[in-house]
């Protein structure tokens, strides 16, 4: 069975990288850690369930690069308020990559 072709605003499965993870939790940390963040008008904190290395979230393709390596820029749908942008990212199984969802 062959994979559909990659384009823009079809859905993937991304595994999110130790570093990225790390950058997530940082951040949503940050946000708990200062002080009248949230009195400042137009600030959105960043909040949601902590990421681990690994896991795997919905992502959606906002820009493909290169359709003969499938290389794509992705929006990932985090478990919080925040979303992770993933660019430049190739199809695979490990983490920093995606892949097309699984049929139930």
């Amino acid at each position: 069975m062959s994979h559909p072709t990659p384009a823009i605003g079809r859905i993937v499965h991304y595994r999110v990288s130790k570093e990225e993870a790390d950058a997530v939790n940082r951040r949503r940390r940050d946000f708990h850690n200062s002080r009248g963040a949230a009195d400042r008008t137009g600030f959105v904190g960043h909040v949601g369930n902590r990421v681990e290395p690994g896991d795997v979230f919905p992502a959606m393709i906002v820009r493909v690069w290169d359709e003969s390596t499938v290389t794509v820029n992705l929006q990932v749908a985090l478990d919080g308020n925040d979303v992770l942008w993933a660019t430049s990212r190739a199809e695979g199984a490990e983490p920093g990559t995606w892949a097309w969802p699984g049929r139930a």
